[in-house]
């Protein structure tokens, strides 16, 4: 309980601290939004008038305690841009994000963890020698090159889902997730290739211990050696990875929902940061941060509880 506690505050401090230095940061870029907004409009007084309407010209300290308090509470500030609140900006497009990257973490999990195992069991076998080659090359292909080519592919070829015809989840859940599926999958490839090479290799290192001679001793097989000895011990390294890699999903959905067209946090992040509407750019900013270090958080709690010497160390 000391350890998980340390961490939670550890977490916090974190997150004040993100959560202000992505506050500055749009505090001290050159682009003025009063200026995006006034356009051709623009006078010294109107802007200067706008300016306080905005609310800043106050202290950027006291910005920044108003900005936090109302963040924590659910009023995450007005949009510049669509002139409403930050939060029914983000509504809907929250979901479509959340949804893609669970569904690309989920397929990572699902190709790795068994590819991994199988691999490790069969070492120096035909289908070993196979995967670790393709795994190489997944590993080296950026998954918006893989959308590009999936779009072509199953979009435009075999027709199986409409580039750009996007369907929400009010419309219909099931064909929201099946338009969802080849987005994720090429986001998916690359970090399951990662994941699996770590999970054989870890395997392996871990067949190499006095602990498995051990083992073989006492008459166990291979399958029995790996399933009730070695696994639990390699999959430590791949806990800590897989939580991180959901969060690297979240960051590199980005440009993914571009290709795909997706109406997702990344794109509006992108037209956002054109805009110069800063509150819904370091709301997101934020979210994107706290996802990242909440699952290190989570990687770390998990981590103690599958291996107890975490806990004494």
């Amino acid at each position: 309980m000391q350890y998980v506690l340390k961490k939670t505050g550890v977490l916090a401090v974190t997150l004040l601290l993100i959560s202000l230095l992505a506050f500055l940061a749009f505090q001290i870029i050159p682009a003025d939004p009063v200026t995006k907004l006034l356009g051709t409009d623009y006078t010294p007084e109107r802007a200067e008038a706008l300016r306080h309407e905005m609310g800043l010209d106050r202290n950027v300290f006291v910005r920044y305690f108003d900005w936090l308090t109302g963040f924590v509470t659910g009023d995450m500030g007005d949009s510049y841009s669509y002139g409403m609140g930050v939060e029914k900006v983000l509504e809907g497009k929250g979901a479509v994000t959340a949804g893609l990257s669970l569904m690309a973490w989920l397929m990572v999990i699902a190709i790795s963890i068994p590819l991994g195992i199988t691999l490790a069991r069969f070492q120096g076998g035909r289908l070993d020698r196979v995967c670790v080659a393709m795994d190489q090359v997944f590993m080296a292909i950026p998954p918006f090159f893989l959308g590009i080519l999936f779009t072509y592919v199953f979009g435009l070829v075999l027709k199986l889902f409409v580039p750009g015809g996007f369907i929400s989840p009010r419309e219909s859940f099931w064909g929201f997730l099946g338009y969802l599926f080849f987005p994720a999958l090429a986001i998916a490839i690359p970090k399951a290739a990662m994941v699996t090479k770590l999970l054989r290799s870890s395997i392996l290192n871990q067949m190499q211990m006095d602990y498995v001679r051990t083992a073989y001793s006492r008459g166990n097989s291979r399958w029995g050696v790996l399933r009730y000895h070695v696994l639990r011990n390699a999959i430590l390294p791949v806990v800590t990875f897989v939580a991180m890699t959901l969060a690297d999903i979240v960051a590199g959905s980005i440009i993914v929902e571009q290709v795909f067209a997706l109406p997702g946090l990344g794109r509006l992040l992108l037209a956002s940061i054109g805009n110069r509407d800063y509150p819904v750019v370091q709301c997101i900013v934020v979210i994107i941060a706290f996802i990242v270090v909440f699952m290190n958080y989570l990687a770390d709690v998990l981590t103690q509880y599958i291996d107890p010497r975490v806990r004494l160390g």
